[in-house]
C-alpha cells in the first residue's frame, strides 16, 4: 500500500511510525508530511530516511492511505482534497467525527461499517475508544441504561507542550504554560474548553460518540474529566446501570473473551489496571469489577488504556489494517 502520513513529527504521528513497524504493514511506499518549517527534514523508517514533504505534493502523488493526525483544522481542508485523489482518510482529529455523512470506527466493535465509498474516516476521541471498548459486550449482553464516567486523562494528551510543563515544573523551572494552572501535584477538573452548558469539549466526546459508535441513541452518558500529572495512560472510572441483571463472574468472562481487552482484577494481589503498566501497550485493561450496592443492576469498573496507541496510532493503523483486509482500498 501507498500510505502517507499527516503530522509525522508528531507525538501522535511518531507513534503511529512505530506502530506500522511493528505490526508489519505493507507499505510500498512511504510519504511523510509535517508543518513547512519541517519540509526537507528526514525521519528515519525501517533503516530507511523519508524527506518531509508538502501537503500539496503528497495530495498530488494519491497514495492509497492518508493517516491524518496534524489537527483539525488542517484535516477539514485538505481531507476533502485527498479523497477527491481518491485517497481513503483516517483522521485523528475531532473535525469530523460527529459529521453524519462520516463513519466513526473502532474496528473491533464496528468496523463493519465502512464501505469502499467511506473516503474520509473519524477515529474517536482518545478516552472514548478505551470506553466504549468496554461498553460494546456489555452492551450487547445486558442492555445499558446509563453510563458515569469520570476520567483521569494524563497531559501526553494535551501534547508535546503540556508534557513539557510537567518536565520544567518538576524540574522548578518556570517556562511555557499549556494550562492555566501548574500541572504538577494538582488534579484540574479542565480538559478541553468549556462549553455553554458547563461541560467540557472533551466531557461531551464522551457522550455522543459514544452513542455513535455504538450505534445506539437509548442509553444515557455523563462525565467528568480531569487532566492529572502522569506522562502517558488515561484511566476512567465508570458506572454503569444495566437494564438487564448480571453475574460478577460473567462479566469478567464476557470481557476476557473479548477482543483487544485485557481483564486485571485481582485486589488481593493488588492486580488492577494503571497507566504505568498500560504504558506502550494496545490493549484496553479492565479490573475493579464489583457491584454497585447502591442501585439495582449496575456496576462499577476502572479502566486503563495507552492513550497514544489504542487511544490514537492504533486504532487509525488498525483501521488501515481492516480496509485493506476487506480490500475497501
Amino acid at each position: 500500500m501507498r500510505i502517507a502520513l499527516i503530522g509525522a513529527t508528531g507525538l501522535v504521528g511518531n507513534v503511529m511510525l512505530q506502530i506500522l513497524s511493528e505490526r508489519n504493514f505493507n507499505i510500498t511506499e512511504l510519504i511523510l508530511v509535517a508543518s513547512e518549517k519541517s519540509i526537507g527534514k528526514q525521519i528515519l523508517f525501517n533503516n530507511s530516511n523519508y524527506t518531509i514533504v508538502s501537503l500539496e505534493k503528497a495530495v498530488n502523488a494519491a497514495p492509497d492511505i492518508a493517516l491524518f493526525s496534524a489537527g483539525g483544522e488542517t484535516s477539514l481542508e485538505w481531507a476533502p482534497k485527498f479523497a477527491k485523489a481518491g485517497t481513503t482518510v483516517i483522521d485523528n482529529s475531532s473535525a469530523w467525527r460527529m459529521d453524519t455523512t462520516k463513519k466513526l470506527v473502532v474496528p473491533e466493535i464496528n468496523g463493519d461499517v465502512l464501505t469502499p465509498e467511506d473516503k474520509i474516516i473519524a477515529n474517536p476521541n482518545c478516552s472514548t475508544i478505551q470506553l466504549v471498548m468496554v461498553l460494546s459486550p456489555l452492551h450487547l449482553k445486558y442492555k445499558m441504561k446509563r453510563v458515569i464516567v469520570s476520567t483521569y486523562q494524563s497531559v501526553s494528551g494535551t501534547g508535546v507542550k503540556a508534557l513539557l510543563q510537567l518536565e520544567n515544573e518538576e524540574a522548578g523551572i518556570k517556562g511555557e504554560m499549556a494550562y492555566p494552572h501548574p500541572i504538577r501535584r494538582n488534579a484540574m477538573p479542565h480538559c478541553d474548553i468549556f462549553l455553554e452548558n458547563g461541560y467540557t469539549k472533551e466531557e461531551m466526546k464522551l457522550v455522543n460518540e459514544s452513542k455513535k459508535i455504538l450505534g445506539d441513541s437509548c442509553f444515557s452518558v455523563t462525565a467528568t474529566a480531569v487532566r492529572i500529572p502522569t506522562n502517558g495512560g488515561h484511566s476512567e472510572a465508570v458506572n454503569i446501570e444495566f437494564e438487564e441483571d448480571f453475574e460478577i463472574c460473567e462479566v469478567r468472562s464476557l470481557l476476557s473473551n473479548s477482543p483487544g481487552i485485557v481483564v486485571q482484577d485481582n485486589v488481593e494481589n493488588n492486580v488492577y489496571p494503571m497507566p504505568i503498566t498500560a504504558h506502550n501497550k494496545d490493549d484496553v485493561f479492565v479490573g475493579r469489577i464489583r457491584r454497585d450496592e447502591s442501585q439495582e443492576n449496575s456496576l462499577n469498573l476502572w479502566i486503563v488504556s495507552d492513550n497514544l496507541r489504542k487511544g490514537a496510532a492504533t486504532n487509525t493503523v488498525q483501521i488501515a489494517e481492516y480496509l485493506v483486509e476487506k480490500k475497501l482500498v
